[in-house]
């Protein structure tokens, strides 16, 4: 069993006097020369910042906190901020992308305390480096792929605030569902795909060339179809799969060209990004492809189940050695 901790809340930086001390200690920690890391907190204390609208124009605040929104700077000082935000166990994994944290715990036994434990030690965390969590864009999601499932699970309560459980949850532009299964999402890329093509046919209409129907194709509904295909894709249903092929095939007939299938696209995916973890030894999935001794093919992974063997390494090994 897999529980998923998810906080969607932008988490706010609220440094206390004198301005910055965490910041500028972290940045020196990673390295940064002491000069640079008195310029970045110079740049960020007594900012001065107003509001227009049309001709109106508010009374200036000084601000020594947070950072500027829109600023290039602003989205790099926070990862640097909360790099040494990490797992206490190597049974839950951190995963941050810009302001999103996810803590993903694996569930052995019914023992939760790990889990548990992981979370405590993140609301701990933002408190010490002075962040904020928001209760209320928290959400918990569990992912059960036993026969027998256990319903009676501990509630995560923050700041003495339960967390809300939820089914489903959109992270990432991906549908994940306690099933675990897929069909929330493709039916969500099909529904919003089909929205599309009523603007592919307005185009075509115009009496625009197949090429410039075909470009917008691609840019616009093959980007939908194909969002996160390597993470989704091998798992779906046929049935899914056929409603999605369907949308493709109904492109086809408005471009009057032929279109690549999302199968297709999937082994090409599925071989570029295994290419890449193969090229990086420091990835953390690298050790999974390991070469055969005549050196020309990977070596399968073995697989007890079939959700195992549709999903995306052992695709991707398959991918690799057709391509070879």
């Amino acid at each position: 069993m897999i529980k998923c901790y998810l906080s969607t809340t932008v988490q706010h930086l609220t440094l206390s006097s004198p301005p910055y001390p965490l910041l500028t200690t972290k940045l020196g920690d990673l390295g940064l020369h002491t000069s640079l890391c008195d310029w970045i907190s110079n740049f960020l204390t007594d900012r001065p910042q107003s509001v227009r609208v049309g001709n109106c124009t508010s009374s200036t605040l000084t601000l020594s906190t947070g950072a500027p929104q829109g600023c290039v700077l602003s989205p790099l000082l926070y990862s640097l901020y909360t790099y040494d935000c990490t797992a206490t166990s190597s049974s839950n994994i951190i995963v941050k992308f810009a302001d999103d944290t996810v803590v993903v715990g694996l569930i052995s036994d019914n023992d939760e305390r790990t889990y548990l434990e992981e979370i405590k030690h993140l609301e701990n965390w933002c408190q010490e480096n002075n962040l904020l969590l928001n209760v209320s864009k928290t959400k918990e999601l569990i992912v059960d792929c036993s026969k027998k499932q256990v319903r009676h699970y501990q509630p995560v309560r923050i700041s003495g605030t339960t967390v809300e459980r939820v089914d489903s949850f959109r992270y990432l532009g991906v549908h994940i569902s306690q099933d675990p299964s897929w069909s929330r999402h493709t039916n969500s890329l099909a529904k919003k795909a089909r929205q599309r093509l009523y603007h592919l046919r307005r185009l075509r209409d115009f009496r625009l060339p197949s090429k410039v129907l075909r470009n917008f194709y691609t840019c616009t509904i093959e980007s939908i179809l194909t969002g996160n295909i390597t993470v989704w894709f091998g798992n779906s249903t046929k049935q899914d799969r056929q409603a999605l092929q369907r949308v493709v095939r109904s492109a086809e007939r408005i471009t009057h060209t032929e279109l690549p299938d999302l199968q297709t696209i999937y082994y090409k995916r599925c071989q570029t990004k295994a290419r890449k973890i193969v090229k990086d030894p420091t990835h953390p999935n690298n050790r999974l492809f390991t070469l055969l001794r005549s050196g020309r093919c990977f070596r399968s992974l073995k697989t007890k189940t079939e959700r195992l063997k549709r999903s995306f390494f052992p695709q991707a090994i398959r991918a690799l050695n057709q391509g070879n």
